[in-house]
């Protein structure tokens, strides 16, 4: 019966070191397919001062290089997006500045 008690403990110690971890980083997809794991903590504060609500076909790439901007630029503006499962209507950042 210890042996129960003492694994339950262990997996829920896990689990909080996980979801820990797991606030702690962002992971974007880059321009060439792979990934790219982001400190959320040195992520800076940003006000956004330019949206575009993002129209059929359009992907984070595209409405980038449309705005001027490199990937690296976009997702900087964008830290939280899912450029996987962007939709039609969502408001994007396009251009952002530090309080």
């Amino acid at each position: 019966m210890a042996n129960h008690g003492t694994a339950a403990l262990l997996i829920a110690s896990l689990l909080v070191a996980v979801a820990v971890a797991d606030a702690r980083l962002t992971v974007h997809r880059d321009a060439l397919g792979g990934y790219v794991a982001m400190d959320a903590a040195t992520v800076p504060a940003l006000t956004c001062s330019k949206v575009h609500g993002v129209q059929v076909g359009e992907t984070c790439l595209s409405v980038a290089q449309t705005a001027g901007l490199t990937q690296k630029q976009f997702l900087g503006f964008n830290p939280n997006i899912n450029c996987e499962k962007v939709f039609v209507g969502q408001w994007v950042c396009l251009a952002a500045t530090s309080p």
